[in-house]
């Protein structure tokens, strides 16, 4: 069913880690879903319902055609033996070739659980003789995306080049103005000369960084556990 589900512990972490990404494997005619594994909330912010709003329009800009929300407990997530059969059953109702998840090392401890919770489903899902709803199934590869609470220097496997996607990425962030406020509407008393850049400024300033070392405007880096294949040499540069 799917070429690609990226795993995401909160909505706006899909966006943030791999948006332009996955907005040109759908420019290429790849089948893309995301998978929010918590609402993300409670937050400063937010709300269970604008959360919800503002997932909805972020997924309309990148045109993602599949998004589900798995409904497990933000701040407490864990890869317990429920979570882990429930992933695994969405692996196996989508059929995914490759699955996305956090880096395993952040600051995050739901972004770590995550990554261990889609490690241990993906196993779980080629099992057989099992009480596990729909056809055992595994999937290829486990990729690995950035997360702004990333407080390691990464070595990515390899850096995607997103300058022409770039746009939708922020345009899908832009969507989480609950999570991502702008300086006008802060209540930070520092003045626009010393109050420090936004998590959208970081981001785009990442984002040229990883550009810069592949030659391109913008890029956004993914690591991989796991030997990575080739069949020729088309896309490499």
């Amino acid at each position: 069913m799917l070429d690609a589900l990226v795993i995401a512990p909160h909505p706006d972490d899909a966006e943030l880690g791999m948006g332009g990404t996955i907005a040109l494997m759908l420019a290429r005619g790849l089948r893309v879903g995301v998978l929010d594994l918590t609402d993300g909330e409670p937050t400063p912010r937010g709300t269970t319902e604008i959360r919800a709003r503002e997932t909805a329009a972020a997924t309309d800009v990148l045109g993602i055609p599949w998004r589900e929300n798995l409904g497990l407990p933000n701040r407490r997530l864990r890869a317990t033996l429920a979570a882990r059969a429930s992933l695994a059953a969405t692996i196996r109702r989508t059929r995914p070739r490759w699955l996305f998840s956090p880096h395993w090392v952040d600051a995050h401890p739901d972004h770590v659980a995550a990554t261990r919770l889609v490690d241990a489903a993906r196993f779980w899902a080629k099992l057989t003789k099992c009480d596990l709803p729909g056809e055992p199934w595994h999937p290829s590869r486990v990729y690995h995306y950035s997360c702004v609470h990333l407080k390691v220097l990464l070595r990515p496997a390899f850096i995607v080049d997103i300058s022409t996607t770039w746009d939708l990425k922020a345009r899908s962030l832009a969507c989480y103005a609950s999570q991502f406020p702008s300086p006008s509407s802060s209540s930070s008393s520092s003045s626009p000369t010393t109050s420090p850049p936004t998590v959208l400024e970081n981001v785009d300033a990442a984002a040229r960084w990883w550009g810069s070392m592949i030659g391109v405007a913008r890029g956004e880096p993914f690591t991989s556990r796991e030997p990575i294949g080739l069949r020729g040499f088309g896309d490499l540069f």
